[in-house]
């Protein structure tokens, strides 16, 4: 089967299917309710993950005032809630809220590696306590029926051989599917993913696996399918500037200049309907960083859209640059503000 056919495959995990092999990434401060709004407009993946979610906070969260813990109702079949935490007793407890609330399936994030999180041993600083890692994983299992993910880098150093051996451990202990990114967790994206580590994990485990690292179009997701026979794609930076790309990769969906205007718009006004002026401002600031990625003088682009501190001013900014003409769109996404 070619790559590009593979992508509308189901899976079925703990008896729920995902209706093709397309995912959003795990990631911190974009996955959020109003860019998943977005995604859902244009459609196409299999699944959703919301941003980073604190295992000690969920529990008492309360979504209609939580800023990273709140959802749609009507998202939940297509929705996993990504978990960051330190002690395996916390990540159960809040998995048990998460299967209380119908999520579609729970995510262990063993992969961030800012300092504010590995100072805390969350994220990928559970690499280097696989015992912590796994006894974390066997008791989340033991916990929820949901389906278990886990997203996990390459490791803290830059060699296969951990990242393999990890990914065994982690389907021994209970993990349905993983997502791994094949980059060491010290890396900031100042070098290209090792892709061929995907191939490796993949070969090592019986459990679906979740390519992630670079997948910016059409080609970059065929090649890695091809390269790494991995299970399915879950895609990040590339998937926040362009929210089609899921329907541009299952359903062969072609964006047109005004499918940039209207995307731009719709953010717009979700960022608005689901937060206080303070973080709307912080979060549509940081999304446009990776939209005018997509244009020819993006940075440009990027310092004319966000100028001012309020929303009134930004809309404004959008209708100027966008009122009367379609800035230049770029063939291929700006790599220096991907990489920020």
């Amino acid at each position: 089967m070619h790559a590009a056919e593979s992508f509308s495959a189901p899976i079925t995990l703990r008896g729920k299917t995902i209706q093709n092999r397309l995912c959003l990434a795990p990631m911190a401060g974009l996955g959020h309710i109003a860019y998943r709004a977005i995604a859902a407009h244009y459609g196409g993946y299999g699944l959703l993950f919301t941003g980073m979610c604190s295992a000690r906070a969920v529990p008492t969260e309360n979504r209609h005032k939580s800023p990273v813990f709140n959802w749609q109702d009507e998202e939940l079949p297509t929705l996993v809630c990504q978990l960051f935490g330190a002690a395996p007793d916390d990540m159960v407890i809040a998995a048990e809220r998460v299967q209380e609330e119908n999520f579609f399936g729970v995510d262990i994030n063993m992969g961030c590696s800012v300092s504010p999180i590995v100072d805390r041993q969350c994220g990928a600083d559970l690499m280097r306590d696989v015992d912590r890692a796994c006894e974390m994983v066997e008791k989340v299992r033991k916990a929820v029926d949901l389906p278990l993910f886990v997203k996990f880098r390459t490791g803290w150093q830059n060699e296969s051989e951990p990242a393999v051996a990890f990914a065994k451990m982690l389907e021994q202990a209970g993990a349905d599917a993983l997502t791994f990114h094949p980059r060491v967790a010290p890396d900031r994206r100042t070098k290209r993913p090792r892709i061929e580590d995907i191939r490796l994990v993949k070969e090592a485990v019986s459990i679906p696996v979740f390519g992630n690292g670079d997948v910016w179009n059409v080609a970059s997701a065929n090649a890695m399918v091809e390269r790494t026979n991995c299970d399915g794609l879950a895609i990040g930076r590339a998937a926040i500037s362009k929210p089609w790309m899921f329907a541009e990769l299952s359903e062969g969906f072609e964006a047109t200049p005004e499918t940039y205007k209207e995307t731009l718009f719709m953010f717009l006004d979700q960022i608005e309907k689901w937060y206080d002026p303070t973080r709307a401002i912080k979060l549509y600031k940081k999304y446009c960083m990776y939209f005018a990625a997509n244009f020819s003088f993006g940075n440009r682009l990027f310092g004319q859209l966000i100028a001012g501190d309020s929303m009134e001013t930004m809309r404004a900014n959008a209708e100027r640059c966008f009122g009367d003409r379609i800035p230049q769109i770029s063939k291929s996404l700006n790599a220096l503000m991907m990489n920020r």
